[in-house]
């Protein structure tokens, strides 16, 4: 799977902020509109629009009106490119720490 760099980016920047992995969060549990999303959270209608903007943005999730309503739902594809792209990064992380686990060990004065 080929991961844009750009892409991945806008994701992470997305989730860089609290208030919208708490609507990821939320809408792992299913869709939800504006104004459910904005009911846990201590901020203004329009700054929450303006975090769901950067999460639709990142391509994490996506929305569709239907009348006067909202809806927001996640967008499944870009976790699975970020957790694709962890998973692959992980691997070679671990190996670096069982190396130093390694070299630590072997440096220890008997």
């Amino acid at each position: 799977m080929m991961h844009e760099p750009a892409a991945l980016d806008q994701m992470f920047r997305a989730l860089s902020d609290r208030s919208r992995r708490g609507m990821v969060d939320r809408l792992g549990q299913g869709p939800a509109s504006v104004s459910e999303l904005a009911e846990p959270l201590s901020m203004a209608l329009p700054t929450v629009m303006k975090h769901l903007a950067v999460l639709e943005k990142s391509g994490l999730v996506h929305s569709e009106k239907s009348g006067r309503v909202r809806t927001y739902r996640l967008q499944k594809d870009a976790l699975a490119q970020m957790e694709h792209w962890l998973a692959a990064h992980k691997a070679s992380w671990n190996k670096a720490f069982d190396r130093l686990d390694q070299f630590l060990a072997d440096d220890q004065p008997e």
